[in-house]
């Protein structure tokens, strides 16, 4: 493997000048909930996706730059894409592969195919060398059998931990609904970089930004391929971003999580939705606003 060289809302809350005859205490009210969703909009990008059952690290990947694992045993056999399998290679670069190890680190594969099917919770530079690694193995999650992979706060290429990201897949047998079916799961606690140094990031930011989904890895027109919107796009899937990993949701109530059902190898997707919470937050305020302004008319 060649060896890489180092490279180096408005939130538009509304202000009016009430008449004085509303009463002060509803005009505090108003300033507490306007506050409040200020409040939300500010508190930390942290999602709380994560399961991270003590099963998923029960093994390591040691520290590493562009390595991966032998294959590993799911515990389970799944049908991906018509390929029955039941192990996987987890590869440091936040994906697993199902044919044979990854070692690339610009992730540029979804779209194109790798040659082989692959699932990319995060699919970028990770550098382990430094700072936290990558665990993995098996356990359950809502009583049935599964495979985690667990990238706790990992940094990226070169070395650098200034910026982490936290970050699961998890795969969970299905069979009950089916031989070899089986859903897959993306949990977000925190992305804070997308880019290593050697993919034109500086500072994990720009450059060819991280992608997330999977690919059954063929290429030409014959792959079939998935990317979540914000893949590949300058600091979309970053927090903060406007397709921020840990703000929106994918066939699940839980921001920060991402579900899909892989049904006789077939992927079932859907759409992301917006951060319910926030928006919560955002309605109640205007709501309140709204109220107020046709009381004072």
């Amino acid at each position: 493997m060649p060896r890489k060289e180092r490279q180096m809302f408005k939130f538009n809350c509304p202000i009016r000048v009430f008449p004085v005859t509303v009463k002060p205490s509803k005009i505090l009210k108003a300033l507490g909930l306007t506050i409040a969703c200020l409040a939300i909009m500010s508190l930390p990008a942290f999602s709380g996706a994560i399961l991270d059952p003590a099963g998923f690290n029960a093994n390591t990947l040691a520290g590493n730059d562009d390595g991966s694992t032998a294959a590993v045993s799911l515990g389970f056999s799944v049908n991906f894409f018509g390929a029955n399998s039941s192990t996987v290679f987890v590869n440091n670069n936040g994906n697993v592969t199902f044919t044979s190890a990854l070692s690339q680190f610009t992730p540029n594969g979804l779209a194109t195919g790798v040659g082989q099917p692959i699932i990319a919770p995060y699919f970028a530079d990770v550098d382990t060398r430094v700072g936290n690694v990558v665990t993995y193995g098996t356990g359950t999650v809502n009583g049935f059998a599964a495979f985690g992979v667990e990238w706790p706060n990992v940094g990226y290429f070169f070395e650098h931990t200034n910026k982490v990201a936290d970050f699961e897949l998890i795969l969970i047998d299905r069979a009950d609904t089916g031989a070899g079916n089986f859903d897959i799961e993306f949990n977000y606690n925190t992305v804070q970089w997308e880019t290593g140094d050697a993919s034109g990031g500086t500072n994990g930011l720009g450059g060819t930004s991280s992608a997330v989904g999977y690919s059954n890895g063929v290429s030409g027109s014959g792959n079939v391929f998935f990317q979540l919107p914000g893949s590949l796009v300058n600091g979309a899937l970053i927090d903060g971003g406007v397709d921020a990993l840990v703000s929106h949701d994918l066939n699940s109530s839980v921001l920060g999580r991402y579900d899909f059902q892989v049904r006789n190898g077939t992927v079932v997707t859907g759409t992301p939705e917006p951060g319910t919470f926030i928006l919560l937050g955002l309605g109640l305020g205007a709501v309140a606003l709204g109220k107020l302004r046709r009381k004072a008319v």
